[in-house]
Formats: structure tokens, sequence, C-alpha cells
């Protein structure tokens, strides 16, 4: 990865690096969802509440266990391996840093540099 951020070069994997951010995402949301109707279903007195949070904290449970079987599977968690997690969370690191050396607000940020010539410019077209 260079500093251009406008560099194509710098999309390689990203879509790949995209889901698994995601996935990331949605898995520690599942477990908040799992901690915060734990929590609930202690404090409720109604029956027909716990009952309702009951059901609830099955069905999160049963969405992290999925979310986690997913990112093992697409070998983008880790949770048995801890040299390989840590491989992964290290080029997560570096690309965090990299990203955040870019200059994401440059003043000029016009390309028409890198596009000068028409497709016919070779036969006597116009420069662009």
């Amino acid at each position: 990865m260079n500093s251009d951020y406008l560099d194509p070069i710098n999309s390689l994997n990203m879509p790949e690096m995209a889901d698994m951010t995601f996935a990331m995402d949605f898995l520690i949301r599942a477990k908040e969802g799992v901690r915060n109707l734990s929590i609930a279903l202690t404090e409720t007195a109604s029956p027909d509440v716990r009952a309702l949070l009951h059901t609830q904290l099955k069905q999160g449970i049963a969405m992290h266990q999925e979310i986690s079987e997913l990112m093992i599977r697409k070998k983008w968690f880790h949770p048995y391996e801890l040299n390989e997690q840590y491989q992964l969370d290290q080029l997560s690191a570096n690309n965090t840093v990299m990203i955040g050396q870019m200059n994401l607000f440059p003043g000029d940020t016009s390309r028409k540099g890198m596009f000068d010539r028409t497709p016919d410019e070779h036969i006597g077209g116009h420069k662009a």
C-alpha cells in the first residue's frame, strides 16, 4: 500500500478485507446484544417479559454462533489458533497505520494529468 489513496493498487483485496471487517463488527454487536439481554433478563420481574427476553437471548446466542462459524470457515477469525489470529491482527493494524498516514484530504484532487490523451490521439486526435 502506498500513500496515494486514489491509486487503484490500494484497492487490491479490499472487498475481502471489508467483508471481514463487517463480519467482525456484526459478531461484536451480536455479543453485545447477548450481554444486554442477559442483564435485562436478571432485572425483570414480569414472567411474560422474562419469557420474551429468554427467547431473544437464545436467538442472540444462536446468531453469535452462526457468525462465529462463518468467520472461522472463511478464515477471518482464528479463536483456537492464536498465532494465526495474531498475524491477522498484525496485518489489520499495519493497514490501519498506513491508512492513517495517507493524506486523505489533499488540496488538489485533480487526476487530469493521468488521463491527458484521447483514445484516437495516435491517429491525429486531440489531446484531452
